[in-house]
């Protein structure tokens, strides 16, 4: 057996629901550990359940268990087979990551899987999580007037769950495009758009907000307003932006510029190695590559398999082969504390969407309820942090 030192290193950058070991590392592990080390590398001190985020935003919850520690977090792999480095890397080069501390992290295949962020980050500790969207919680409390801007899945989500929270509050919801989640079919926006007049939310279409220099909105301090491209005013005790994630990109700036298109997407091929043929051994996936697949974590899973299949052909002597074939765009997205979508695209461009609405008040007041209201967080804790009842940590 070779020693952990002297084998090479498969290295994941991103820790989110595709790199971290939901899917990649847990299924790449059990099959490399004899030959190589899977290193995870992560700027965030804790795995984020970014789906709660938007609830625990705006409603009353526990924003601690939305943040959840890297405690024993692969432990279906074969014991030593894996690690995690954290840290945030500033390049990645022909053979080797270099982070932001100077440390550097030899490879022999990488995986890109930053998926796409808010830039300046706002936080990468628990600490600073939890105290931001417990101030932000306590601010939506404390106002009467709530301006959202974005009407993609988190405006919506936000929108509704504020409104049906706290009925008495003024609840805009301001969106740039015609249509409310603009890169589905368009019966998405009538569905939605059904929603949330039934809840009494204010929507805005086709117009731009006029962002502050630091990109979102103070949570503290005086009201202020909101102005819009055509010089409205919109008055507001606070406001979120739900805009502007970028793809994490620019670490692989420095292997090949070219990698990165015109929107900061990594280019790769169908096999998603990236698309510059000096480089065979590395990968993007999830949603800072260019797939064409949705961008969300149940594709990010597929191109996971996919980067697994081909990372074990090449370690045998093979060629990558095996493609990711995009599926019809699909979300499974929440429309108030206790209602929920599911939504996919025809597979022509002559059928009809599939809709399902699902209600789940019956749970209200039991331990179920509770569980669902969290948003699938205990399973996590559970998956990532087994045996771990501090939520705190």
């Amino acid at each position: 057996m070779s020693s952990q030192a002297s084998k090479p290193n498969i290295v994941v950058i991103g820790g989110s629901y595709v790199g971290e070991c939901m899917k990649f590392i847990d299924t790449i592990a059990p099959h490399v550990a004899e030959t190589h080390n899977t290193i995870l590398v992560e700027k965030n001190s804790h795995f984020e359940h970014i789906f709660a985020l938007p609830r625990f935003s705006v409603v009353p919850s526990p924003s601690e268990k939305a943040f959840i520690p890297y405690t024993n977090a692969f432990h279906a792999a074969p014991p030593r087979s894996t690690s995690v480095v954290h840290g945030a890397a500033s390049q990645i080069l022909p053979d080797k990551v270099v982070l932001q501390s100077g440390e550097s992290i030899p490879y022999e295949y990488l995986v890109l899987a930053t998926g796409t962020g808010f830039l300046p980050l706002r936080s990468r500790t628990k600490a600073e999580g939890v105290a931001y969207g417990t101030a932000l919680q306590e601010r939506v409390r404390e106002s009467e007037r709530v301006v959202i801007i974005g009407g993609g899945a988190s405006g919506v989500q936000m929108a509704t769950d504020a409104k049906e929270f706290y009925p008495s509050k003024s609840i805009t919801l301001i969106h740039s495009r015609e249509q409310l989640m603009n890169r589905f079919h368009p019966e998405l926006h009538s569905v939605v758009s059904k929603k949330l007049a039934a809840d009494g939310v204010e929507v805005i279409l086709s117009q731009r907000v006029k962002m502050p220099s630091q990109g979102f909105f103070p949570i503290s301090g005086p009201s202020y307003s909101v102005e819009l491209a055509d010089g409205r005013l919109i008055p507001a005790d606070v406001a979120i932006s739900c805009i502007g994630a970028t793809p994490l990109s620019s670490p692989i700036e420095s292997l090949s510029p070219s990698l990165i298109d015109q929107h900061k997407f990594v280019v790769v091929k169908p096999t998603l190695q990236v698309a510059d043929e000096r480089y065979p051994k590395v990968f993007a996936i999830g949603d800072v590559a260019a797939t064409g697949g949705n961008k969300n974590a149940r594709s990010g899973y597929a191109q996971a398999e996919v980067v697994v299949a081909n990372i074990k052909k090449i370690i045998q002597g093979a060629s990558a082969t095996e493609v990711y074939v995009p599926s019809p765009l699909a979300i499974h997205m929440s429309t108030g504390l206790w209602s929920w979508i599911m939504f996919r695209h025809p597979p022509s461009s002559t059928g009809e969407p599939f809709v399902e609405y699902q209600d789940t008040s019956e749970f209200k007041g039991t331990p179920e309820g509770d569980a669902r209201f969290e948003l699938g967080c205990r399973r996590h804790w559970a998956l990532r942090a087994p045996g771990v009842s501090d939520y705190k940590i």
